[in-house]
């Protein structure tokens, strides 16, 4: 790795999400380890994708956090019938 290429890693988060009547989750707000809660505008894309930056894949949303474009990740759980279904993160520089 260059010495000026920037480093990244998964950083999960908690996510208050709502479900649409066809089953869709669809994020509302990030909570963010701070305790600071960041409103999401709006989901602009919604596809299977991996994190490019940090590795992992999953569902990755493009949505718009104070009018920035982000990316955010849901990872599905690999355990069929687990308890938790998946979890949430942000890409984030080290």
């Amino acid at each position: 790795m260059k010495p000026t290429e920037d480093r990244y890693v998964r950083r999960y988060v908690d996510v208050e999400v709502t479900f649409d009547a066809a089953g869709r989750m669809r994020p509302r707000a990030i909570l963010w380890t701070d305790g600071n809660r960041y409103e999401i505008d709006r989901v602009t894309d919604v596809r299977p994708a991996h994190a490019e930056k940090s590795g992992g894949q999953g569902d990755r949303y493009r949505i718009k956090v104070h009018g920035h474009d982000r990316e955010l990740f849901f990872e599905h759980n690999p355990e069929f019938g687990a308890v938790s279904v998946g979890r949430w993160f942000l890409q984030c520089k080290l």
